[in-house]
């Protein structure tokens, strides 16, 4: 190809190039220098460019030639050219400082821009080479948007009960555990997800997770995920943990614990939660799961858990704690070793119901395996906080509150003393009288003479009994049950105690569970406190037998619709009263109605107070007591052939053969067989 030479002018400010012609180029105005610098020889290729690539150096030549173009108005002059600088002294050659000016690019659209050169075969990348990367990506593309849209899918089906059956049958578990190992983050936590939701419908799927081998593999992976994942790989522990001991067993066994305590130290409160719960749901299930989890060392983080600010974080570590305590005396000290007690403690007063509900459960979990912790949970000055909470709304509050004020009340009397020095302060300060059964906690303070306190006098003193009475009065069903065992562990204790459940009104409230309850389980509470009432001496009886409880006691007993526990409790209850009972009325009214294993216990108690009180004697023959006792077959010899025939001996033979059955008859008979005297 022929090759020609075009004289190239650049402008020595501009740099403004010309390739049509060798003529210079005037400077554009506003340029500093109008001398031209050296032509430059550049060798062209033949092909001329059409006209539509022509630069506009081109047309600044063809403006500063008017016979290469005309105008309207004439011939464009030439710009006048200004006077060289010297090298030096302000030139665009040297400057100052005589440095080359370094040279400046080309235009763009100059034949000589690198822009415009052509590029060689390799340096071209086709477009068929192009096009066939971008298809190969989209096929991955393709793939990705699938496995996500189907996690999401089975994860949205799987809270759909009438779906989950079909899931099952159609191998989802074996497909999501696959998916456990995408290389997209989102996959891993919706297949979590997934399994979450599918163990926690049905104890069939929990098993079928546990033997495809989804348990390692969630485990393995716990550690170095997202904390949304974390929360789903939880979810998923807790939601198998939660069926049944074996299948909680089974995620000990994969070493999950430990995988769950670095969970509860993480920075995320959700990660820490669901770290809890998965505790929770393996810890429920028996001591030696519980002591599983106490040696995996999450007893100190779940503390530190409960101090944290979030609400729902505190509500499922004091749950976990409450059923880590609720086996056995030895872990409930653990617990209380880590230093629970005075945080739980703290939490009573919060608004939040749910968290008070689980802050109560805890303590009365830990207050019911010895008077030890007992004592501890009452110095962490629980009392008169706690008597609040059976005023709240929420009825579980209500329940728990007295659940807990139950476990304190119903150890033994004797051992239960109050031995914190707060609290025999606190006594002494309000003219309280307390007693040490330990006599190193007064080493070092001042000398007292003091009298013992129980546990269950210190909640008469704090109004615990006035209280639990209301909260009884205010529930119906389950709630009531804790309050009402409350009073009869209360009044079992003592007498002066079962006298402050009676000034409290409470019997008329127990007579009334007997009458409105319909649970067989609440009735027997009820009467088994109603026996402890009445069981210390005669005056507590009277009270038991003034309130008419004794029939209805009696009724419940006959009824054959009643269950066995619950006769068991009524019938005890009616001979621990009737034992002391010493008001003739309220036997009397049991007299017509009472099988024999009653019966005894009725006429045993008129056979000790017809001997001496003759008003009593008197009212027992016109009301037909006498009568009565004549009908009753016993057994020679028995016991209650011995009380018939102390209550004979109390009135005359005549009076006794008159009310004895079959009398009328041999009167008529000797009516007959007189001969009357004339």
């Amino acid at each position: 190809m022929s090759r020609r030479v075009h004289t190239l002018h650049r402008c020595s400010v501009c740099v403004c190039v010309c390739v049509c012609s060798t003529v210079p180029v005037p400077s554009p105005r506003g340029c500093r220098s109008a001398r031209p610098r050296a032509p430059l020889q550049v060798p062209i290729p033949t092909p001329v460019p059409a006209p539509g690539r022509v630069t506009r150096a081109c047309d600044a030549a063809s403006r500063a030639r008017p016979e290469l173009r005309t105008h309207p108005a004439g011939p464009v002059p030439p710009a006048p050219a200004r006077p060289a600088l010297p090298r030096g002294a302000g030139g665009r050659r040297g400057g100052v400082t005589g440095r080359p000016r370094p040279a400046a690019p080309l235009p763009p659209g100059c034949r000589g821009d690198a822009s415009t050169a052509r590029k060689s075969p390799r340096a071209r990348s086709s477009p068929g080479a192009a096009m066939s990367q971008r298809q190969v990506l989209q096929v991955f593309e393709q793939y990705q948007r699938a496995r996500t849209q189907f996690v999401q899918a089975v994860a949205d089906l799987a809270t759909r009960p009438q779906s989950i059956e079909t899931l099952h049958s159609a191998g989802v578990v074996s497909l999501l555990r696959l998916l456990l190992l995408d290389i997209v983050p989102s996959v891993r936590q919706t297949a979590a997800l997934s399994l979450g939701r599918l163990a926690d419908y049905s104890m069939d799927l929990a098993e079928a997770i546990v033997k495809a081998g989804i348990l390692p593999q969630l485990v393995c992976s716990l550690p170095e995920e997202n904390r949304y994942y974390k929360k789903s790989a939880a979810f998923v522990l807790r939601a198998v943990a939660k069926h049944s001991p074996q299948l909680a067993q089974a995620i000990v066994h994969c070493g999950a614990l430990e995988a769950l305590v670095i969970c509860l130290e993480d920075f995320d409160p959700g990660v820490k939660e669901g770290a809890s719960w998965a505790f929770d749901y393996i810890a429920r299930h028996n001591p030696e799961l519980s002591q599983a989890v106490v040696d995996a060392g999450a007893v100190p983080l779940l503390v530190l858990c409960i101090q944290e600010p979030e609400i729902a974080l505190k509500r499922i570590a004091a749950s976990t704690l409450s059923d880590i305590s609720k086996h056995s005396p030895e872990l409930a000290q653990t617990v209380v070793d880590a230093g629970a007690i005075a945080h739980l403690a703290q939490m009573i007063p919060n608004p939040d119901a749910k968290l008070k509900r689980q802050v109560l459960s805890a303590l009365s979990q830990i207050a019911k395996h010895s008077v030890d912790l007992s004592e501890l949970v009452v110095e962490a000055e629980i009392f008169p906080v706690v008597l609040t909470c059976l005023k709240d709304s929420d009825e579980y509050v209500k329940k728990n509150g007295a659940t807990l004020i139950r476990e304190i009340a119903k150890h033994s009397p004797e051992l239960s003393l109050c031995t914190s020095w707060a609290m025999q302060l606190h006594f002494l300060k309000k003219g309280k009288k307390l007693s040490l059964l330990k006599k190193e906690h007064w080493s070092q303070k001042p000398k007292t003479k003091l009298t013992r306190l129980q546990l269950s006098q210190l909640i008469v003193n704090s109004g615990g009994v006035a209280a639990v009475i209301d909260c009884i009065g205010s529930c119906r069903g389950t709630v009531r049950l804790p309050g009402i065992m409350m009073l009869g562990y209360v009044a079992a204790h003592s007498e002066n105690l079962s006298m402050a459940v009676i000034v409290s009104k409470g019997i008329p409230l127990l007579c009334a569970c007997l009458i409105e309850e319909h649970e067989d389980h609440i009735k027997a509470a009820a009467a088994w406190a109603l026996g402890q009432i009445g069981r210390h001496t005669a005056e507590h009886a009277r009270h038991v037998a003034a309130a008419n409880v004794l029939p209805t006691l009696l009724d419940i007993y006959m009824d054959a619709r009643s269950s066995d526990d619950l006769k068991m409790k009524a019938k005890k209850a009616l001979k621990n009263v009737l034992q002391k009972c010493t008001y003739l009325p309220a036997l009397e009214a049991l007299l017509h109605d009472a099988p024999p294993s009653i019966m005894k216990h009725i006429i045993g108690q008129f056979s000790k107070v017809l001997p001496h009180d003759s008003k009593a004697r008197r009212l027992f023959v016109t009301t037909g007591g006498l009568k009565k006792v004549q009908e009753i077959k016993a057994e020679p010899g028995s016991l209650l052939q011995e009380y018939i025939n102390a209550i004979n001996n109390c009135y005359p033979e005549e009076i006794v053969r008159y009310y004895s059955p079959g009398y009328s008859e041999i009167l008529l008979e000797r009516v007959e067989s007189y001969q009357p005297v004339l």
